[in-house]
């Protein structure tokens, strides 16, 4: 061993591992593939809140994974050492929409695909994932379930309500009944004949029905 040798550094050896043109094409790829699935979330987002950092976490995460990739790829015994590291990461963070999962894995496939060189691949399978989650996320249907919450006076008025409500909707289905003295409170799923809701205006009207809410159902309902 030369006096060199002694100071050789095998850190030094590893910058040209990736080539320049292939980081700058990779990570502008990830950050257009990212963007584009930043704007299929924002589009087909249909919850409460919208949340503009989970946007940017999307771009971020495939940014990061083309990233990370890039390095596994250029070194076998790096690789087993990220595999470690990742080992011991730990998410907490709740995912409270399921869509949201499909998103982030997306995310990270497109940049495990396209930091592997199948440039194709990543550009085209997310055009197509992203059409197929704009036509069948935004899809508005008249039959999706609504909760029809009711509060009566007594049994004759609850029969004379459920009676005009069956007469109005396609379907009537009772998911839960409360009853206290001169009160009792129906929560009822029931899918709409079209998008006309006013038939609530006249239920509440009716004798003996204290009140009538609509709420749209997205199937987190305890009843």
């Amino acid at each position: 061993m030369t006096f060199s040798d002694i100071f050789k550094s095998s850190f030094l050896d590893n910058v040209t591992a990736v080539s320049g043109l292939d980081m700058v094409l990779a990570l502008t790829l990830a950050f257009a593939v990212g963007l584009f699935i930043f704007f299929i979330y924002k589009k087909t987002y249909a919850g409460v809140m919208y949340s503009s950092s989970f946007g940017v976490t999307l771009v971020a995460l495939t940014m990061i994974t083309t990233l990370v990739i890039l390095a596994v790829t250029s070194n076998v015994v790096l690789s087993l050492g990220m595999v470690g590291a990742l080992s011991i990461v730990r998410f907490r963070t709740a995912i409270k929409e399921p869509l949201d999962i499909a998103f982030l894995f997306w995310a990270i496939a497109a940049g495990i695909v396209l930091a592997a060189g199948l440039l194709p691949l990543a550009v085209f399978g997310s055009v197509i994932i992203g059409v197929i989650i704009l036509v069948f996320a935004n899809r508005k249907d008249h039959t999706n379930p609504y909760i029809v919450v009711l509060s009566c006076d007594g049994a004759e008025s609850e029969k004379r309500a459920l009676d005009y409500l069956k007469a109005n909707v396609n379907r009537c289905t009772v998911k839960s009944k409360s009853a206290r003295k001169q009160n009792v409170e129906l929560n009822c799923e029931v899918r709409l004949k079209n998008d006309n809701t006013d038939f609530v205006n006249a239920l509440s009207d009716l004798a003996g029905v204290e009140s009538a809410v609509l709420v749209s159902y997205n199937g987190d309902y305890m009843g």
